[in-house]
């Protein structure tokens, strides 16, 4: 029995040592303007229309990417840098100017946005008038679902063409890109969201994968693109676009110039003068001309063309 007193009065007197020193704290958190589920729905209808525009048309050409007419469309710089890298990995060469593109590539879009539906079974929330003897009773009712769905989908329609820039001849066009996004999140008897949609990778359970659904894939479009957007890829290794060295000049290099000399003539047996080699650098004057005399030509000499060499004195026989 005194056990239990001790015990108790251990407690009481822990209890009131410790509660001075209890506190708490606060954690702050903020949202963004857009909901991330809002931006995934727009950026993954984009690069779905995107990859359906086969371009191949354009490949191996110059082309510059109007796009002028998408200043009003929202997530511009994403559906532009989509369509840039679209153009690059289908083999056309992007120009930042319009006069250095053979061809102009024009994008429009119809439509970029999303959409959302809900559905509720259940006691909706509502608002209680209220009455000034029931004070207590609260001016709202909660909402009370049994099952609740909500249904968002992304929705872009592109389309682009291409036509020559000096000619303004059509060359191209891709027609009506329409694709779609989508998202649905459902609770159950409160239990939820699980969530569902090409945005997610199968069934999530509040953001938790649940297991390995390849029913949600059935949606996509079997259609493969002309080149997958989402894998990496290398189109052209770096090395063959590096800066290529020259390589130094031969008088750099130290080389030696080779000079090539001909032998002076020999003399003829049995003759007092040598024999001289014939000139035939000048034409023999033709009979009735005057002579004309000969015309000051300036010496040249490099490794292919060396100077004469000097003739040098012949020894003199006598005839006998």
């Amino acid at each position: 029995m005194f056990r239990l007193i001790d015990q108790i009065v251990v407690a009481a007197v822990l209890t009131s040592s410790v509660l001075p020193l209890v506190g708490c704290g606060t954690t702050r958190s903020t949202d963004t303007s857009r909901t991330a589920t809002e931006q995934l729905l727009i950026s993954d209808a984009i690069d779905r229309a995107v990859q359906t525009v086969n371009v191949a048309p354009l490949a191996g050409q110059t082309v510059f990417l109007d796009d002028s007419r998408l200043t009003d469309v929202v997530d511009r710089n994403y559906l532009t840098s989509t369509l840039r890298q679209h153009l690059l990995a289908s083999g056309c060469s992007l120009r930042d100017k319009r006069e250095d593109a053979d061809f102009i590539v024009e994008a429009r879009a119809g439509a970029v946005g999303t959409d959302r539906n809900d559905l509720l079974f259940g006691i909706p929330s509502m608002n209680v008038p209220q009455i000034l003897p029931m004070q207590p009773v609260p001016a709202a009712i909660p909402e009370v679902p049994i099952a609740k769905r909500k249904d968002q989908r992304g929705i872009v329609k592109l389309a682009v063409f291409a036509y020559h820039r000096e000619t303004g001849t059509p060359v191209w066009q891709s027609g009506l890109a329409y694709q779609e996004s989508s998202a649905n999140d459902v609770w159950i008897l409160g239990a939820g969201p699980f969530q569902r949609g090409t945005i997610h990778q199968g069934t999530e359970f509040a953001g938790k994968a649940l297991r390995s659904d390849e029913s949600a894939d059935e949606q996509i479009p079997k259609r493969l693109p002309p080149v997958d957007l989402a894998r990496e890829s290398t189109f052209t290794p770096p090395q063959r676009l590096a800066h290529q060295t020259p390589q130094p000049a031969a008088a750099e290099q130290g080389a030696v110039q080779a000079v090539h000399q001909e032998p002076a003539p020999m003399a003829d047996p049995g003759t007092a003068a040598p024999v001289q080699a014939a000139d035939t650098t000048l034409p023999p004057a033709q009979a009735g001309s005057p002579a004309s005399p000969p015309a000051a030509t300036v010496p040249q000499t490099s490794v292919y063309n060396p100077p004469a060499a000097p003739t040098l004195p012949q020894p003199r026989f006598d005839a006998r």
